[in-house]
């Protein structure tokens, strides 16, 4: 059994935690995010031995890393087996080259590999303290669906979610606004950011903290555990078939907490021999990493990879973090990373609308794969990565490439590219009949304040 693992915040200026105190916290106190003070190994014998488990069991195996003191080993069991009940399908595309399916959820996206567990992780330490729990989260499209889903029912737990209002799909939208019960839903007259700015305002306000506040973001150390996983299935699945002896992965990327679960997956052992970070057309990471100058994008660009439009990523002091930096919430760099490491892992590229739709298009044509925005930005970012290093397309080289979203999320793109219908998988049928509730707020603090001390 490994020895406890404790949390520390990135701004450096609060107490470590444990994981329990870390999940239900959502945001350090000090407004930096949670870090595992040491990262624990997993052995190429083990990742061997995921060749032949199911998807849950790998899960068990991996977050047992981190959760085997936080719980008991067979609770832990039963909740990733009750967790993880859909596919996880890795389709081939072309040579090597694969795109890892994320999106055969309960809400067909990513998103629910995180959301299920951190929702029945959160659920049972409720239950052990006997009291309640207010989490606020804002989405930029496929959180707020997921996580209202989540924790939607559950009697000890209430959920705000705040989302731009110009810049999420109808589908995305009826998937968190038609529940109710403990699901609320706020439509904020602003971006994502704005969105996500608010909550963090909620957290450090000392005037909130009888609400028993927590986030469901990927700033919560709860989301990005349970996104280790997948990267150890996609390697273990192929190597099995391919013998590779490593792999390079491509991730769409918008909030980082997606890439700050492959990064912990590589630093854990899994040999993955680089990271392909594509973003949309808020490029600020990949400047940063060209530059070594942090300029965040304010207001973050509206692309049809609307999950992705994020001008200022929570998750990136994480990645900092990892690197030996030191980022605070508002994208200071008080100590520099190790630019050189992070260059030597990390290939980080810009995709803009026109070559995400184009891409929608080859792909399709090509290779009959169909694609939806965001996992067209991880495939052009996989193929900018080919080009800009043709020497890495040998012919035993793995490439898998994240697909976050199901097609259908987005049917009015996927139709114009083209000119078909996704089909809908059972999470989205019937949705755009059901009743919305949603409460429509200004772009203002005082209002979102007054919102939470009048609501709970």
């Amino acid at each position: 059994m490994n020895k406890p693992i404790s949390y520390y915040s990135t701004n450096l200026k609060t107490a470590e935690v444990s994981f329990r105190e870390a999940l239900l916290k959502g945001l350090a106190p000090d407004r930096g995010l949670f870090m595992p003070e040491y990262i624990p190994q997993v052995s190429e014998d083990e990742i061997l031995a995921f060749c032949d488990m199911p998807y849950f069991e790998i899960a068990y195996k991996v977050m047992g890393k981190f959760l085997n003191t936080e719980l008991p080993e067979k609770k832990l069991y039963e909740l990733v087996k009750d967790a993880y009940n859909f596919d996880v399908p890795l389709e081939f595309v072309c040579d090597k080259k694969y795109v890892m399916r994320l999106d055969q959820g309960p809400t067909a996206s990513f998103k629910d590999f995180a959301a299920r567990m951190m929702g029945r992780l959160i659920n049972y330490y409720l239950a052990l303290e006997n009291r309640q729990l207010i989490i606020l989260t804002a989405t930029s499209g496929d959180t707020g669906s997921a996580i209202a889903n989540a924790f939607y029912g559950l009697n000890n737990i209430k959920v705000v979610v705040l989302y731009p209002e110009k810049e999420v799909t109808l589908r995305q939208r009826k998937q968190m606004t038609t529940l109710g019960e403990n699901i609320q839903v706020i439509s904020l007259d602003g971006k994502f950011d704005d969105c996500q700015a608010l909550v963090k305002q909620a957290f450090s306000d000392h005037e909130l903290e009888y609400l028993n506040l927590s986030s469901a973001n990927s700033i919560n150390i709860g989301r990005l555990i349970p996104q280790i996983v997948y990267y150890f299935y996609a390697y273990a699945r192929l190597h099995k078939k391919h013998q590779s002896k490593d792999i390079i992965f491509s991730v769409p990327s918008g909030n980082f907490g997606d890439m700050m679960g492959g990064v912990l997956a590589m630093k854990m052992g899994l040999p993955i021999k680089k990271f392909i970070i594509a973003t949309n057309a808020n490029d600020e990471f990949p400047k940063l990493l060209k530059t070594q100058e942090y300029k965040k994008i304010e207001p973050s660009l509206n692309c049809i990879s609307s999950a992705m439009n994020v001008g200022h990523p929570s998750n990136l002091s994480r990645l900092i973090a990892l690197y030996g930096g030191v980022m605070d919430e508002t994208g200071y760099i008080s100590k520099q990373p190790d630019y050189t490491m992070m260059r030597k892992e990390i290939y980080a590229i810009s995709i803009d609308d026109a070559q995400t739709r184009q891409t929608i298009k080859e792909t399709y044509h090509q290779f009959k794969v169909l694609l939806e925005p965001h996992g067209a930005v991880g495939w052009a970012g996989l193929k900018a990565f080919i080009k800009d290093n043709p020497a890495a397309d040998l012919q035993e080289q793995l490439f898998v490439s994240l697909e976050t979203a199901h097609p259908a999320k987005f049917p009015e793109e996927i139709n114009t590219i083209l000119g078909i219908d996704p089909e809908l998988p059972d999470s989205l049928k019937n949705i755009e009949n059901k009743q919305e509730f949603i409460i429509k707020m200004e772009n203002s603090y005082s209002a979102f304040k007054t919102f939470l001390k009048t609501s709970f």
